[in-house]
């Protein structure tokens, strides 16, 4: 069997008792910043950060993907596994601004997801450019003697999640993926309401990218009443990736706060990245 479901709640129940769905995960309070981003350019002027401790051998490396460079690197919560791959490992972890996030928003041009919805309206294919940004970052790791070409993973949370998939899916470098909450399929998206028909909306859909991560290995971790990104579409990608021979590790756990990493995930997925790699990747 390549698909392990680690179904810990037992019901999967949609409905998200008096809450209001918000816009990015929720954020325990009790992580803090950290201010240790280094920002660094590639030859070809792709802008990216990375966080952890540079040694002067060749590290393994997670890209870890969820807002800008500095969101996602200075907060805790949005490094998730990486907080512990980098103190317990060695590792180092890489991010770049999302499509419509900081540098990579456009003048006039809406944030975040909204400006997802734009260019889709427009018949724009918003990851392709993106998978090309953060694969010259990857060249430059390498090329540079930063990061291990052989241990290489990645990981991202809501929209973060949805790019880290999909870029896993175009660079084979990568070789395990570990997706927090991760959105699946953009129609579910209140923010792509009227774009479900929309045939770069359906294009883009995590499911239709299963058949290129064959015998590579994806962690995918849900709460059981995620409406903002859809608890059933996270579990009906992680169904396709194991008839396409991708060894899959799926988490459905109990999250009555509806969108946000449920507790533990981040320490569960730092332990899978670790023995993925331990057993030849």
């Amino acid at each position: 069997m390549w698909i392990k479901f680690a179904m810990i709640a037992t019901t999967i129940c949609m409905a998200l008792p008096g809450g209001v769905i918000s816009s990015e995960p929720t954020k325990p309070a009790a992580l803090k910043a950290n201010d240790s981003v280094q920002e660094l350019k590639t030859k070809d002027g792709v802008e990216f950060g990375i966080w952890g401790r540079v040694e002067s051998k060749r590290q393994p490396t997670l890209i870890v993907l969820a807002s800008t460079v500095e969101e996602t690197l200075s907060d805790a919560y949005f490094r998730q596994c990486g907080n512990q791959l980098a103190d317990k490992a060695g590792w180092l972890c890489v991010s770049i601004d999302l499509p419509c996030h900081g540098t990579r928003q456009r003048k006039g041009e809406p944030n975040g997801l909204t400006g997802w919805r734009s260019r889709v309206d427009k018949g724009e294919d918003f990851v392709k450019p993106f998978n090309q940004r953060l694969s010259s970052v990857l060249d430059h790791l390498i090329e540079n003697g930063y990061s291990d070409a052989k241990r290489i993973a990645a990981c991202g949370t809501s929209r973060g999640g949805f790019l880290a998939v999909h870029f896993a899916a175009a660079d084979t470098r990568v070789a395990c993926v570990a997706a927090f909450a991760p959105v699946t399929k953009l129609a579910k998206l209140r923010e792509f309401k009227g774009a479900e028909n929309n045939a770069l909306t359906k294009q883009l859909s995590l499911i239709n990218y299963a058949g290129k991560l064959a015998k590579r290995s994806v962690w995918i971790v849900i709460g059981d009443q995620d409406q903002r990104v859809s608890t059933d579409s996270a579990i009906a990608l992680a169904r396709r990736l194991t008839t396409s021979k991708c060894a899959v590790e799926l988490h459905v756990m109990p999250e009555p706060r509806g969108h946000t990493t449920p507790k533990g995930a981040a320490g569960m997925a730092a332990r899978w990245i670790m023995a993925v790699f331990r057993n030849g990747g």
